[in-house]
């Protein structure tokens, strides 16, 4: 229909529901353009004072623009020599065992919970579910790892703890329930696909972004954890970076705050310590490797999150 003949019949084009205008597409840039250097401004901010000499933090403060630079905060780090590189080891090995195991038992309950034929179906998803309501205390968790399991000075004692996530759980059944058509499932048994042939060959690369989302969220949650370390690691050759640095940092800060009380040389050697730099220094060895992480699921993880959180 040709433009005249719209404007004669009093015909107007719809205007698509999503459509925005050109001053809201405007705004809405600023917007997100605001939000995004707020993300990363403090995390340059962070990286700027780690890198700033003690001398002028003390004189001055933070400040993009410090009156002076240094690096004696990762002098101080490198002090630890080889068990630095050991925990560095220890907490990459961590993760990358860890979310393997986690994202494999995650994908293999929760397609046993997409399943409508699955007899317990209703019963494991309470199971779950419960879980992320009542926990079992801290005392308990201790005594069944530490006595009952023999969870201690073994990487096992800080991956086992972290294997099975709930949430994760059902943020994968409800990704499959949204992109898994029940048909496809009926037509590759018809063909005589047997169960983990159906999974593994047709489910599961179907099921990339959601598997994606939680591998990242199980990758952070092992990168993160340094209480676990506290609870069950006391040989120094399997702590992770995380547990590491938290120490250094209690002793900077210990030997600051009381360096009056053990006598002069220690008043000499807390005024030498870099605390504020240190602590900045810290965050940035623990954030970059893992932001390694984020461009390979970067694409995936929009996706994942958007469909596991809203449908269902």
């Amino acid at each position: 229909m040709s433009k005249n003949a719209q404007m004669a019949l009093g015909y107007k084009k719809k205007r698509p529901f999503n459509a925005v205008s050109v001053p809201a597409e405007i705004v809405i840039n600023i917007v997100m353009t605001l939000f995004c250097a707020a993300c990363v401004i403090p995390f340059i901010f962070v990286v700027i004072i780690s890198f700033t000499a003690e001398e002028s933090i003390r004189q001055i403060g933070y400040s993009f623009t410090p009156v002076s630079w240094g690096v004696e905060a990762y002098k101080y780090i490198m002090k630890l020599g080889d068990q630095l590189w050991l925990s560095y080891f220890n907490s990459f090995f961590i993760t990358i065992v860890g979310t393997i195991l986690s994202v494999l038992i995650c994908v293999l309950y929760s397609y046993a919970l997409f399943r409508r034929d699955f007899k317990y179906r209703s019963f494991f998803s309470f199971f779950s579910f419960f879980t992320m309501l009542f926990g079992g205390g801290l005392v308990p968790t201790y005594m069944v790892c530490k006595q009952m399991l023999g969870l201690s000075d073994n990487y096992a004692a800080l991956i086992v703890p972290l294997l099975v996530n709930p949430f994760n759980i059902i943020v994968m059944r409800t990704f499959f329930q949204s992109s898994v058509p029940e048909e496809l499932i009926e037509a590759a048994a018809i063909d005589g696909s047997g169960e983990y042939n159906t999974l593994f060959r047709i489910i599961v690369p179907i099921a990339k972004p959601g598997i994606a989302t939680i591998a990242l969220l199980n990758a952070l949650a092992y990168w993160n954890e340094w209480f676990i370390a506290l609870l069950y690691v006391r040989e120094r050759a399997k702590i992770p970076l995380q547990y590491l640095l938290m120490q250094m940092q209690r002793n900077v800060e210990y030997l600051a705050k009381n360096s009056a009380n053990m006598g002069a040389d220690a008043v000499a050697a807390a005024s030498k310590l870099p605390t504020q730099s240190l602590r900045m220094a810290l965050v940035v060895l623990i954030v970059v490797p893992i932001a390694f992480a984020y461009p390979f699921f970067q694409r995936y993880i929009i996706a994942g999150l958007t469909i596991g959180s809203v449908k269902g």
